[in-house]
C-alpha cells in the first residue's frame, strides 16, 4: 500500500504568540511539523513497515522555509516528498492546492491507496482541509482515525468518540484526518538525518487558488481578573459568602 501524508508547518506550540499590528508576531518562532501530521506520519510508516509499501509527504510552502521539516519527516521513513507553492488562502483554496498536486504525482505515474491528513493544525485548528480534498478529490472521507487495517474490500477505519470507537470500512483510495494514536513518534537516526539532508525534493510550481474566506483580523481574548478567595471559618458561612458575592455580580 502507497501512503500520501499531506503535512503542514506551524509555529512551535509551546511558544506563547502575541498579536503585533493586529496580526500574530511569529517571526521569531521556531517551526514544526504539525503535531497531528506527525501521528498521521506515524501511522503510515507502521502500516508500510508491517504491510508492505511506501509514505509520501507533501507539504505546501516556499521551498527554503518548509524543507527543514520535509527533511525530518523523510528522516524517520518518508522515501519520497514534494513540495507545492505556498497558499495564502483559506482552507478550500489549501484543499485544492493539495489536490492539484496529487493530480500531477499521479499523471506522473505516482498514485497512492490512502492519504493522510492530520485531524487539525495546531495554529488555525479549523479541521476542515482533509474533509475538503476529499470532497474536491470524490474520495470517501473518515475523520479522527486511531488505527486502520487493510481488508477484503478496501480499508477499515477505526475512529475515536466520546463515546469510545467506531469502525468504518471505506475502498480504496480513501482520505483519513488522523486524531492521537495510543502510541508516540518515533526518532530519526544521525544516519538518517544525514541522508535525508541530501534528498532530492520535487518542487511543483503552481497557481495559487484564490481564496473564498478572507479573515479580517484578530483579537487577543480579555485577560481574566484575579479570584475572589473566601476564608470562613464554618462551610455554611461560607458558601452564603460566596451567594452573595454571586448575587451581587448579577450571575444569579
Amino acid at each position: 500500500m502507497n501512503i500520501l501524508v499531506c503535512a503542514k508547518q506551524v509555529p512551535d506550540d509551546e511558544a506563547k504568540i502575541y498579536l503585533a499590528d493586529g496580526k500574530p508576531d511569529t517571526e521569531k518562532v521556531s517551526r514544526i511539523v504539525n503535531a497531528f501530521d506527525g501521528y498521521a506520519m506515524e501511522m503510515a510508516l507502521r502500516h508500510c513497515e508491517e504491510n508492505g509499501g511506501e509514505v509520501t509527504v507533501l507539504t505546501l510552502g516556499d521551498e527554503n522555509e518548509v524543507r527543514p521539516s520535509v527533511v525530518q519527516l523523510l528522516a524517520v521513513g518518508g522515501k519520497h516528498a514534494y513540495i507545492g507553492s505556498k497558499v495564502n488562502g483559506d482552507e478550500s483554496s489549501v484543499a485544492q492546492a493539495l489536490s492539484e498536486m496529487i493530480q500531477r504525482a499521479k499523471d506522473e505515474g505516482n498514485t497512492y491507496d490512502l492519504i493522510l491528513c492530520g485531524k487539525e493544525s495546531t495554529d488555525e485548528i479549523s479541521s476542515q482541509v482533509g474533509a475538503i480534498l476529499a470532497e474536491k478529490m470524490g474520495l470517501p472521507l473518515v475523520t479522527s482515525v486511531v488505527g486502520f487495517e487493510v481488508t477484503e474490500n478496501g480499508v477499515k477505519a477505526r475512529k475515536e468518540t466520546e463515546e469510545g470507537y467506531e469502525f468504518y470500512q471505506v475502498p480504496t483510495p480513501a482520505v483519513f484526518t488522523i486524531a492521537k494514536p495510543d502510541y508516540e513518534l518515533r526518532y530519526p537516526s544521525i544516519k538518517s538525518k544525514m541522508a535525508a539532508r541530501k534528498a532530492q525534493i520535487p518542487v511543483m510550481d503552481g497557481a495559487a487558488p484564490a481564496a473564498s474566506v478572507l479573515c479580517t483580523g484578530y483579537e487577543e481574548p480579555q485577560k481574566r481578573g484575579s479570584g475572589v478567595k473566601i476564608q470562613e471559618e464554618e462551610d455554611a458561612d461560607t458558601v452564603a459568602k460566596a451567594m452573595e458575592l454571586l448575587y451581587a455580580d448579577k450571575i444569579l
